[in-house]
């Protein structure tokens, strides 16, 4: 391994360790120690799909015009590393959102600068990424073991170790590769970064299909994001942030047999699986149980990568497809922010809904899963439909 594939190991690692490390269990922190709401603990969680819609204006705007990517990873990642610190200290709703929503506004832009760094020190992006990204996925898992195993989840010990990883990869990204501004001296417009040109392509009528089905199956998909380790924990399940690691493993193996599946179902039929899957998923949550029943809970979280590879990296394709290479990348922009952004925002505050509706008065903190639970596996079924009736791709996807 090269000198500089191996410092880009080391940047994915860490930067999806960070994420890892507090992203997981947040919720089961907040429902359970903080005695915050469903509301507040779903307003938590979108405060990343927040910061998702404003991120393209600070890379797009300020950062890929004036400093070096390496530099500008080391400030937010520092700065970031102090916010965990401070957050970690907060008991109140309002400055912990607060501060949550100053420090999703510091992540969230590495994440792109990250991938940005890795392709301008490749030679062949398409050959070697494959090699490097891996290791982000890596970096997530093992954060679900050092907190599971740390038994930290419901402490806000797991926004500490985020910190301390977050301050590492602060002054490890000082002896990352130079990689100057992506658009020095370029002038780029608001339209540009929110990728507006995108929107000739709503004329077609898939392709509206599309995007509203894809800012609709963020709602579901929320759920799993911000509940499942509130939901796990509380129904007895032990070890359960290194057990939502399978949802990871299940992402690296559906990856390696996507290709295979393209060809047999193309676009559409990889997009309806995956929907078919948060169905059956949530639906197994709702009627498992940590006893002989806890099979149900595993082969949920294990589907994960079907759920969203299937249906995540089907859509990129798709886009890439439909959209002409003059405006390929605005596309890309244009549906990050109607998923990540939109979709993820709006699903954090349903599901947050939803979570306070069914939760149960009196004695410790409970909740009704079986409701809730039904809720998104019942969205998803919708939008299966939808998709199903609607939507027709013109092209056959190509392998």
């Amino acid at each position: 391994m090269s000198q500089i594939r191996l410092k880009l190991s080391v940047m994915m690692f860490l930067e999806y360790f960070i994420w890892g490390a507090w992203y997981v269990t947040m919720g089961t922190y907040l429902l359970q120690t903080l005695k915050f709401s469903g509301r507040q603990s779903g307003a938590a969680y979108g405060t990343t799909a927040l910061a998702a819609m404003v991120s393209p204006f600070f890379i797009g705007l300020v950062a890929d015009r004036f400093f070096a990517t390496e530099r500008i990873l080391a400030f937010l990642h520092l700065l970031g590393a102090a916010l965990l610190l401070y957050v970690s200290t907060l008991t109140d709703f309002v400055p912990f959102y607060i501060t949550l929503v100053g420090y999703t506004l510091c992540f969230m832009p590495t994440l792109a600068l990250t991938n940005a760094l890795a392709f301008h020190q490749m030679r062949v992006p398409g050959a070697e990424f494959p090699r490097v990204r891996p290791w982000g996925t890596l970096g997530w898992i093992a954060a679900g073991y050092v907190v599971s195993y740390l038994d930290v989840g419901r402490v806000a010990t797991q926004f500490r170790i985020a910190a301390i990883a977050s301050a590492a990869l602060g002054l490890f990204a000082l002896a990352l590769p130079h990689t100057p501004p992506a658009r020095l001296g370029r002038t780029v417009s608001v339209r540009d970064v929110l990728g507006l040109d995108a929107l000739q392509l709503m004329k077609e009528r898939s392709f509206t299909i599309f995007v509203v089905g894809s800012f609709l199956i963020c709602i579901p998909l929320r759920f799993y994001n911000a509940f499942t380790n509130p939901f796990l924990t509380e129904m007895g399940v032990t070890n359960a942030a290194a057990k939502q690691t399978l949802g990871q493993w299940s992402e690296i193996v559906c990856l390696l047999v996507m290709p295979w599946f393209f060809v047999r179902l193309g676009i559409k039929g990889l997009m309806l699986v995956a929907m078919a899957a948060w169905g059956v998923r949530y639906g197994l949550f709702a009627y498992g149980d940590a006893g002989p029943l806890v099979w149900m809970f595993y082969i949920g979280l294990a589907l994960h990568g079907i759920c969203y590879d299937f249906f995540f990296v089907s859509g990129q394709i798709y886009v890439d497809q439909k959209a002409p290479p003059h405006i390929r990348a605005a596309a890309q922009g244009f549906i990050t922010l109607v998923t990540y952004g939109a979709g993820m925002f709006v699903g954090a505050y349903v599901a947050g809904w939803i979570v306070d509706l069914y939760t149960i008065s009196g004695g410790p903190l409970r909740h009704d899963w079986t409701s809730i639970w039904l809720w998104p596996a019942a969205m998803s079924v919708l939008v299966l439909v939808l998709f199903a009736v609607a939507f027709r791709p013109q092209e056959k996807a190509k392998a």
